[in-house]
């Protein structure tokens, strides 16, 4: 009986001794996960999915990869690759466990990974530049179109290819999406093919961009990750983004990165462009002067060129005044003597944007709170609650900005307003009004980035100037030591009589 009980007690000491060995790779997916504490997530430097300005990092896969992290209790290590190619070698290899890059699943794709389910759905577009000639279809298309290489619009174009035989394009492995746009709307390229939701974020920065035709639509942007006998990675994710959409999170986070991005105006964005190089200069200092947390200089500027187009004298048939275009009563409350001051102007506005800031109601998630003040500064506080109050009448939510802009228009209808407290009101242009500032406020931040890069181009370019001056004085200098060290010598050598003199 003794002799049983010992030969239990080694067997058991044995079988947790062997098990807290245990290698790693007999853990499943989702328990290595754990037991190395970090998620490894690959994905590419785009304004969607993962941009870091040098402060802070943003990108909506970012932000998912962020919070399933924080689901899990492991840490994020997310890990932008060059290309495309890149990115799923990394996933091969199981150096990273998912790709959150905006991609989707096409045929050849879903033949090798699994996807997740989808967070939103995107269209292929062939994009030119405009002012030249518009292709109708790919029978007309006279040039190499540029395309990311074993990206969708690259599996598309082979299947293209068998009906139109004349068909080219390059598939390049060394840029990201926003750089082959550019190469178009720089001349470089005559053609483009990208998801249309791509191609309407950066028709913000290059203006003269302008979609040809589309092809595919409603193809689902989702996660990848290798396929695999073991499902608990998966099942994770089905549950987590379920939960998310269920939430309305994946919802708001739509609403951030796309839900400003509607009828492209061709004409306005080259213009607000061209003043943020010429006019923007004279007043900068005055926004970054009164910029607050909430406000930064950038929205303030971007407020300001919706409402003046930074005309300091700027006026409206209702009165209202100046670069942040201040009503009479708005200005004595602030304290705004001459509305026509830009100094003055521009901290009146923010002031009361920060006032109207504070008036929000809590309930509203602090990263929507702005778009409801800037409504209410178009619209007036009184008209923005009576819009959240029938935004929950007709069952909707009150507290999300995606649901109240869809609302406000009804303002304007009498079947509508006569059931609020202020009455009618222009809600349709109250909505326009805040897309076209977080549209500007897109614009300006990626000028500012672009400025920047340029301006530290250009000191490395002269810093490596400079440098080259350095060492070409240095070398004269050396050589002209050599040349005076070598007289010196066979002026000594003759003088003491030596014959055989070897000159340098």
């Amino acid at each position: 009986m003794k002799t049983n009980s010992f030969i239990t007690c080694f067997l058991l000491a044995l079988t947790l001794l062997v098990s807290g060995c245990e290698p790693l790779q007999d853990f499943s997916q989702l328990q290595q996960i754990q037991q190395r504490g970090v998620l490894r997530v690959g994905t590419l430097n785009t304004p969607v999915s993962y941009v870091y300005d040098g402060d802070t990092l943003s990108g909506m896969d970012y932000e998912l990869a962020s919070d399933f992290a924080n689901h899990l209790g492991v840490r994020l290590d997310m890990s932008p690759a060059y290309s495309l190619t890149e990115l799923f070698n990394e996933l091969d290899n199981g150096n990273i466990d998912i790709i959150a890059a905006g991609l989707t699943l096409t045929p050849e794709r879903a033949e090798k990974y699994r996807s997740a389910p989808p967070f939103y759905n995107v269209s292929r577009t062939l994009v030119y530049r405009q002012g030249s000639t518009k292709p109708k279809d790919f029978s007309e298309v006279d040039d190499p179109i540029l395309v990311l290489k074993d990206s969708g619009p690259e599996e598309l174009l082979k299947q293209r290819k068998i009906q139109y035989p004349t068909l080219e394009w390059i598939a390049t492995d060394d840029e990201d999406p926003m750089e082959i746009l550019r190469m178009v709307a720089d001349g470089e390229a005559a053609y483009a093919m990208v998801d249309d939701k791509v191609l309407a974020r950066a028709q913000r920065y290059y203006p003269s961009l302008a979609e040809a035709f589309t092809l595919e639509k409603q193809l689902p942007v989702a996660w990848m990750l290798k396929k695999s006998i073991d499902d608990s990675l998966y099942s994770a994710l089905i549950e987590f983004i379920g939960a998310n959409h269920q939430s309305g999170h994946i919802a708001k986070l739509i609403e951030r990165y796309f839900g400003h991005i509607e009828k492209f105006d061709f004409v306005d964005a080259r213009s607000f462009l061209q003043r943020a190089e010429t006019t923007l200069p004279r007043y900068r200092a005055l926004f970054e002067k009164y910029q607050t947390e909430q406000f930064d200089w950038i929205l303030l500027a971007a407020i300001s060129y919706q409402e003046s187009h930074w005309k300091p004298n700027a006026r409206s048939p209702t009165g209202v005044r100046g670069m942040m275009m201040l009503t009479n009563d708005t200005a004595d409350f602030m304290g705004v003597t001459n509305r026509l001051d830009p100094e003055q102007s521009i901290e009146g506005g923010a002031k009361y944007l920060t006032y109207l800031l504070g008036l929000i109601p809590d309930s509203v998630h602090k990263d929507e709170k702005i778009w409801f003040a800037l409504a209410a500064y178009n619209l007036g506080f009184g008209h923005l609650m009576d819009a959240r109050r029938l935004t929950k009448s007709i069952g909707k939510d009150q507290d999300n900005w995606a649901d109240v802009k869809d609302v406000l228009p009804l303002l304007q209808r009498k079947q509508w307003h006569q059931r609020t407290r202020y009455g009618y009101a222009r809600g349709g242009e109250a909505r326009h009004y805040v897309n076209n500032i977080r549209q500007y406020q897109e614009s300006l931040t990626w000028l500012i980035r672009e400025q920047a890069k340029q301006a530290l181009l250009a000191e490395q370019a002269a810093l490596m100037q400079e440098q080259a001056k350095l060492d070409d004085n240095s070398s004269s200098a050396t050589a002209t030591l050599e040349q005076t060290s070598a007289a010196i010598t066979l002026e000594q050598a003759s003088a003491a009589g030596n014959t055989e003199i070897v000159t340098p």
